[in-house]
């Protein structure tokens, strides 16, 4: 990431979208989540007992976890699992002689 990238300001005014309320906020673009979603949904739970390390975790960012409800620690492991398996490289396979 470039030094730039993070130091740009931003041209949202986030005082108008933090007024907003949920009625006002237009979702057009999301899809329902019907039956077929929920059919082909995957709880990802951890599939080991995690090891217990420390880590600065933003004070916001542990707020929003735990907001989400108990057991905020196994969404926090879920979700690292999530990143770490969609930016793992592609084994490469063995070439033949």
């Amino acid at each position: 990431m470039s030094e730039n990238s993070t130091n740009k300001l931003s041209q949202t005014d986030w005082t108008r979208v933090d007024a907003l309320t949920d009625d006002e906020i237009d979702t057009s673009d999301i899809p329902e989540l019907d039956e077929s979603f929920f059919a082909n949904a995957t709880v990802r739970l951890p599939q080991q007992p995690p090891l217990t390390v420390a880590i600065p975790v933003e004070p916001d960012v542990l707020e929003w976890f735990k907001s989400q409800g108990d057991e905020y620690e196994l969404r926090m492991i879920s979700a690292l699992r999530i990143y770490a398996e969609a930016h793992k490289e592609p084994r490469r396979q063995p070439v033949a002689a």
